[in-house]
């Protein structure tokens, strides 16, 4: 089942997507004619995973972690898919990054890797916009509409083993696959909620394949994750 959060004449609702419509409480929505897909969940944070694929970790230079390696992202990060990204005036390097991400259900806390399935409502993607000039992870990272997520939420996604792309402006700049994860979904909700509480609607993502990179104005971002589909966001 995808799960979508869309803006109506009617209000904000949430209901399944298929193909094209929104079938809500309230009834069934078109997307682009009478709804406008939102991010699919309302995070109080975002907890994002850094230097989580060894191919990445070469071409950036990074050293292998030993734990996973994370910071946050505050609600005001969270972009819907489809609306333009604006283009920071004070950075001359924005950098995308295609992740795999996942939505927390219930209030929970200190989960065992076999209890992370229950307590996680889905999967969808992020792309961890990355202000690359701008010293430390909190500048560089957690600024407004620095999260772009959605388009939905997939109930029904085993996270490992699934393929993914990236283009920009039409090239291919992003292909992995979560296997080559050096930490999995699973055990990265487990350790994070070792030392966190999460909320309903929290997000928690991976971590970007190799070959992150610089997007400039005017370009589409498109990142494709198996079994989820598209996230685009146009930067202007």
């Amino acid at each position: 089942m995808r799960l979508a959060r869309i803006r109506t004449a009617d209000g904000v609702l949430t209901g399944e997507y298929d193909d094209g419509t929104v079938e809500t409480d309230d009834g069934a929505y078109i997307v682009g004619d009478d709804a406008e897909l939102l991010a699919p969940c309302e995070p109080s944070a975002c907890y994002c995973v850094g230097r989580n694929f060894a191919a990445t970790l070469e071409q950036m230079e990074y050293e292998t972690p030993e734990v996973p390696d994370w910071f946050i992202k505050p609600p005001v990060s969270v972009h819907p898919p489809d609306e333009p990204v604006e283009y920071p005036a004070w950075t001359e390097e924005l950098t995308y990054a295609g992740e795999l991400a996942a939505v927390i259900d219930e209030r929970c806390t200190d989960l065992a890797i076999d209890e992370v399935d229950d307590a996680v409502r889905g999967y969808t993607i992020l792309n961890d916009l990355d202000a690359l000039d701008q010293a430390g992870r909190t500048a560089r990272k957690a600024f407004d509409g620095s999260a772009p997520l959605g388009p939905w939420i997939e109930t029904d996604l085993d996270p490992e083993g699934i393929d993914m792309t990236t283009h920009v402006g039409g090239e291919q700049r992003q292909e992995s696959n979560t296997e080559l994860m050096l930490f999995s979904p699973r055990e990265i909700i487990s350790f994070l909620s070792e030392r966190y509480t999460f909320q309903p609607g929290d997000v928690v993502s991976f971590g970007s394949p190799a070959n992150p990179g610089l997007v400039e104005p005017g370009e589409d971002v498109t990142i494709w994750y198996e079994g989820i589909g598209k996230l685009q966001n146009t930067v202007k």
